[in-house]
């Protein structure tokens, strides 16, 4: 991505970046030319800078909100860890990340944790299954600190989505469980590097192993052979009548991509964001290069 890109990305969530963080988001490995970018863009109004923050709307208002948000994000995240390892203890489950706001360090009072899942191949529906009826009964169904709603299997690690919204969520991703599947994930979604070729990989070091308590190997052992199998198709086909019938007002194309649902990925997204992310984008970038004759070139669906 171009600088500008960069920024009018983030700024849909009202984020703005430091330069550092708009180079780590560009696909221009030169630091030097990023800059010269941003002073051109500052130069014709584009965007603004306050206190080193860089963002396409005149409203200081946007740095503190950040701020507060990286602070909030700071706090709560021993509590983000925290429920990682409760989802990790379940049976089937390779391995837990953060991802959605949190990943990428901002909080607020109307955040949750979002949590991408990684399960044993043939059990993903039995896993998700278990996190759920969890969520339901121990939790009241409250998904403030327990979003589990995105599940791979690690028989096909690579996300079929390839675009920048995916390409974003995979570098920001924090993985706390299962170092070895996480690696993994990252060499199947090698597709995803030269979207953002200055961005840091994450830190293997720290990530924790998905250690089974005796009930949660119990399970693991009853459902692992053919009867297992055959419960797991069986809640796969359940799960997806149910959202069939709940949001049989999106269009084929939205509910195919929001609520996928096979037997390697299980996605609960029914407000679609990853489209309306990727399509107020384009809308955006096109109306700045048209607005100011910048001679870059349009984005196309």
């Amino acid at each position: 991505m171009t600088a500008l890109q960069t920024i009018l990305y983030f700024s849909l969530f009202k984020y703005p970046l430091t330069r550092t963080e708009i180079f780590q988001f560009s696909q221009n490995t030169s630091q030097k030319e990023i800059d010269s970018e941003i002073d051109l863009l500052l130069k014709k109004g584009i965007i603004f800078n306050f206190d080193g923050f860089y963002i396409d709307v005149n409203n200081p208002d946007r740095i503190e909100r950040r701020l507060k948000g990286n602070e909030m994000a700071r706090n709560i995240m021993p509590k983000a860890i925290k429920v990682s390892r409760k989802i990790a203890k379940f049976p089937f489950v390779k391995s837990v990340f953060l991802s959605g706001a949190l990943s990428k360090g901002y909080y607020d009072d109307e955040g949750d944790f979002d949590f991408f899942i990684i399960t044993k191949p043939n059990r993903l529906w039995i896993a998700r299954t278990l996190l759920v009826l969890y969520k339901k009964v121990f939790l009241l169904n409250s998904k403030k600190y327990f979003c589990v709603n995105y599940f791979i299997s690690t028989d096909q690690l690579e996300i079929s989505e390839q675009n920048l919204f995916t390409a974003t969520e995979i570098a920001t991703l924090i993985p706390l469980y299962g170092k070895d599947t996480f690696e993994d994930f990252i060499a199947a979604n090698s597709w995803a590097t030269p979207y953002f070729p200055n961005k840091p990989t994450a830190k293997t070091s720290t990530i924790r192993e998905t250690e089974k308590g005796s009930f949660s190997k119990l399970l693991q052992r009853v459902f692992n052979g053919a009867v297992g199998l055959k419960l797991d198709h069986y809640l796969q086909k359940l799960t997806m009548k149910k959202w069939m019938k709940k949001f049989k007002h999106l269009a084929q194309e939205d509910f195919d991509i929001a609520m996928k649902s096979t037997r390697h990925v299980s996605k609960h997204h029914p407000q679609n964001y990853q489209n309306k992310v990727t399509t107020r984008l384009r809308e955006r970038y096109n109306e700045v290069v048209e607005q100011y004759d910048l001679k870059y070139p349009k984005k196309h669906a």
